[in-house]
């Protein structure tokens, strides 16, 4: 069973920074692409960002130029770097791995953005 866990949320003021991780119990080289994805309080979840395993990346439009998706494959771990934050990406935030047409979900990270 692949397993997903995420770390580096919190409580941070408006305009600050945070970088989450999630490492993977195995290679991320497996999947097809790592992304994160939110989900805001009585709202729906939205991908946020995505990195393919040929390196590409796609984000949401509210945090393109703000927000970066990284990985090292060598520790199995993929970064959001988070800058320029805001009220409304206060969030739990869900690593998530595409294995073929099977989803694989971490179990969240709350990100809090105070104003």
């Amino acid at each position: 069973q692949v397993q997903l866990a995420e770390s580096g949320g919190g409580l941070v003021q408006a305009g600050g920074s945070l970088r989450l991780s999630c490492v993977a119990s195995e290679s991320i080289l497996r999947f097809d692409a790592m992304g994160w994805h939110r989900q805001e309080s009585g709202k729906q979840r939205e991908l946020v960002a995505r990195i393919t395993r040929g390196g590409s990346t796609n984000y949401a439009a509210s945090v393109k130029g703000r927000f970066t998706i990284s990985r090292d494959n060598a520790k199995d771990t993929v970064y959001l770097q988070m800058s320029s934050l805001r009220p409304e990406d206060t969030a739990v935030y869900y690593c998530t791995a595409e294995a073929g047409l099977k989803d694989i979900w971490g179990q969240g990270t709350q990100v809090t953005v105070s104003s």
